[in-house]
Order: structure tokens, then sequence, then C-alpha cells
């Protein structure tokens, strides 16, 4: 009958239900916290019920700076939250059950205003929180927030911030997108189009979703404006500049390979949490080029803003015009890290 879904749209709801029943376990969202005197980091997990991680010790940070400190009982969002999950498994489950397509579209559309709603109330929190200061702290920076990102990356002083849905978080996400699948696919099947043309493109678009959100490139470098995440001067040459982005999606940004190769042999980078490392060309725009497809020049008289004698070059030919100018030799980027 018209009015009915597909099995394979029951299918996915059930599947939803499963996956959101899940949620409850596992952990929402978490904010990474690295720092030099923290080289192993610091976690903050956040769980429809709780927070997890290493509580005690950022609660110890942040009454040093002003920031409130942690508490479960503080946020009564942990006590809505997991009856909100526990409402939209049940609705899944019952959605399938009824086989009804305009259910199915209230669903969707209150599980959109949730996530809307979510998103939002948890902008305010992280405000409330890195704003509102105890102006009696033992440290004040004037001017100074100590607002986490929404989602992304950023430097908190000398803490670098990174907030990312967690397990919970993308099973959550996914969940939303099979309810997306199930109402493009009735839509479809309503429309009697081809079910084949649609599906192979959600699926697709759902897997590039979730791949790029477990991954990040490079960053184009901002002269005068960012920092070297080695040294904290402010980057002044882009025809030097580098860039190190961890397997989280982190990027960290230096003045020169003088100071990633030095943050790198300091121990202070854990090489296997590396995943690219870029540098500027030297020619042209200085586009950012991965280091293990670039060509690097090293000599003495190449001098970088921090004493760097290595320059990078996006193809042999362009390392070759400056060669002789500078008087240098090609060099492998497996040597200089030795």
């Amino acid at each position: 009958m018209k009015n009915k879904m597909s099995n394979i749209s029951r299918l996915l709801l059930i599947l939803a239900a499963i996956g959101l029943a899940l949620v409850l376990r596992e952990p929402i969202w978490r904010i990474d916290l690295d720092a030099p005197q923290y080289p192993e980091g610091l976690t903050l997990k956040i769980y429809a019920h709780e927070l997890g991680g290493d509580v005690a010790i950022i609660n110890g940070l942040n009454h040093y700076i002003g920031m409130k400190t942690l508490h479960k009982e503080d946020f009564i969002e942990f006590t809505i939250l997991p009856y909100c999950v526990v409402f939209f498994a049940a609705a899944c489950l019952l959605a399938a059950v009824v086989n009804r397509r305009k259910m199915l579209h209230w669903l969707f559309i209150l599980f959109v205003a949730f996530g809307i709603i979510a998103i939002i109330d948890f902008w305010r929190w992280e405000y409330n929180y890195g704003h509102n200061l105890d102006p009696n702290a033992a440290i004040i920076v004037p001017g100074m927030a100590y607002q986490p990102p929404l989602i992304g990356f950023k430097q908190l002083l000398n803490f670098g911030a990174y907030s990312v849905p967690d397990t919970g978080g993308w099973i959550f996400i996914g969940a939303g997108f099979l309810l997306l699948i199930c109402v493009l696919l009735e839509w479809n099947r309503y429309r009697k189009m081809k079910k084949s043309s649609l599906m192979p493109l959600l699926l697709f678009s759902f897997l590039t979703l979730l791949l790029n959100g477990c991954k990040q490139g490079p960053e184009p470098v901002v002269p005068g404006k960012d920092n070297c995440y080695f040294c904290k001067m402010t980057i002044t040459n882009a025809s030097y500049a580098a860039e190190l982005v961890s397997v989280k999606g982190k990027v960290h940004k230096f003045d020169d390979l003088h100071c990633l190769l030095t943050f790198i042999k300091s121990g202070m980078a854990d090489q296997s949490q590396i995943q690219n490392i870029y540098a500027a060309d030297f020619a042209g725009v200085h586009a950012l080029v991965n280091i293990e497809e670039a060509f690097l020049l090293h000599g003495e008289n190449i001098h970088g803003p921090m004493n760097g004698n290595v320059i990078v070059f996006a193809s042999n030919d362009s390392l070759k015009k400056y060669e002789t100018q500078f008087s240098a030799s090609p060099v492998k980027w497996d040597q200089l890290v030795k």
C-alpha cells in the first residue's frame, strides 16, 4: 500500500534503534587537550549520563585560571539526555512496527530538531564555561576567554583543544543518516523512481562524511596571524612554513622545518600519532606539499626564520633552479628525521 514503508526502510529503522541503544553506554563527545607538560594529552569524555576521562586533572588546571570545575550534578542534561535517547530508539522501533510513512517523516523532523537543540545547548555550555571566570583566580590573562571549540581545533594558551564526536556521537549521527536514507528511499519509492539510482549515492555520501569527520588535511598558513606550535613565535614567512597533522586531525603549524624537526626529535611528539607532515613549496605561491612527495634542498646558505637550512619544493625542476643559487644539495626527509 502507498502509505506503508518498504521492508528495507523498516530494517534500517530497526538498525537505527539498536544503534541508539548503544549510545547509552558509549561516550558521545570528547575534548582532547594537548600541552608540552602533558605529552600523552588529557581527555574529557561526555556520556549521555555522566562525564568521564581526566576530569579531576582538568578541574585542577581550571582552578588556576578561574574556570568552573565540572561536576555531573551541575548539568540537567545528564538527567534528560538518556530519556531522549531511549525515546528515539523506541520511536524507531515503533515506526518499523506501525509501518506508516507519515510516522517516519515526523520521527525524522523530531530527530533533526533535537540534534540542532543539542548542538546549541552544547555551544551555550562551552561559552559559559570559557567566559564566566573567577576574578580572583591565580592566573588572569586580560581579555582571554577559554571557550573550547564546538568542533575541531583551537589553541588555548599553551593547550591545544580538539573537540570531536566520540563513538556514541558517531553512532547517533549514523542513526540520523539511516533515518534520512529511509525518508529519501520512501520518497523515491513513492515517486516510482528506480530504487538503485539513489541508494548508492546516499551510502557513498554517508561513508564520505564519516571519513571526512575522522581525517583532516593541511590548513593554509597565515603569516602575521598563526604562531609556531614549538617556539610560539609568530609565523612571518610562508615560504618556510611547515605543518604536522595528527591521526586525530589536529593541525600544528611551524615557522620552518627546523622547529618541526626539533619538536619531533625532542620526544614531544608521538611519531605513531603523526598522520602527515606538510611543508611550503619554496617556489610559486608556497602551497603546502606532503613531505613524502616533496623534494628537499639542504645547505648552509639557506636561512629559515629559526635558522633552518632546508627548503622544500613540489617538483624536482623547481629544486634544480635553486640548487646552484644556494650552493645546496638535495636531501631525503628520512635523513633529516634520524
